[in-house]
């Protein structure tokens, strides 16, 4: 049985929909400095914790993937209840702009 296109389409609006948004500013607080630690991690990795020692909020991290700005990067064989992202290539150019807008 041959596969079905629609699958790509509905990932890529997925996409648009998510690169937009975050254009649009609609992260949240928590969700833009989590974000933000990617950007001098090599390979855009995130976080685990904050700067306190907590762990990042599941919720965070879920909405933060479902948007787009974020992607699983592989699974912890130690702690597989933890999510390990790196920033997608869509969220690194748009946080790069708005960091480099607020230096200017």
């Amino acid at each position: 049985m041959p596969e079905s296109k629609h699958g790509d389409v509905v990932k890529e609006d997925q996409n648009t929909v998510a690169s937009g948004a975050l254009k649009a500013g609609s992260l949240t607080a928590p969700q833009r400095r989590w974000l933000l630690k990617g950007l001098d991690q090599p390979g855009g990795k995130l976080p685990l914790f904050d700067g306190n020692g907590r762990e990042i909020p599941a919720r965070t991290i879920r909405a933060c993937i479902e948007a787009g700005w974020a992607e699983p990067w592989f699974s912890n064989p130690i702690k597989p209840d933890w999510l390990v992202c790196k920033l997608t290539p869509a969220a690194v150019e748009v946080l790069s702009a708005s960091q480099n807008r607020k230096r200017s």
